[in-house]
């Protein structure tokens, strides 16, 4: 018996806790069909429509949060207006395009951080996001 894709994302939805809905799966399809990407809710958005699934903007932006919120997603913040969300979760960095708004991946051991200040008390550091941003 062959698995689809639709099947595969039902199931890792349900295994992190999410309810499998049609436009979660619709847009869990579209999201991590290509591999690793970086896509912002309206790019999303766009592509949904493309593909003829019917949600609005705001479903979108609840998918990808619920997403990001149970690990499937990774979100980069860029600045109060733009943000991204990134389909590999793993640690690393991004370059950013100023001109474009394209990220591209940078690999955690292409940067050396020598030194990070204590955290606050009672604070733990979970992750450290370097972009570097760059003229295109």
């Amino acid at each position: 018996m062959r698995t689809s894709s639709r099947d595969i994302i039902f199931e890792r939805l349900r295994q992190v806790g999410l309810r499998p809905t049609r436009q979660r799966v619709s847009l869990a399809r579209i999201m991590f069909a290509q591999g690793d990407r970086h896509v912002t809710a309206e790019d999303l958005f766009t592509e949904a429509k493309g593909a003829r699934v019917n949600v609005s903007l705001a479903t979108v932006y609840n998918a990808l949060h619920d997403f990001t919120a149970k690990g499937l997603l990774r979100e980069i913040f860029l600045d109060t207006n733009r943000s991204y969300f990134d389909t590999n979760t793993g640690d690393h960095h991004h370059f950013y395009f100023e001109r474009s708004g394209r990220l591209e991946d940078i690999p955690t051991d292409a940067i050396r951080i020598a030194g990070l200040p204590s955290a606050p008390e009672g604070a733990t550091i979970t992750r450290v996001d370097v972009i570097i941003r760059v003229n295109d």
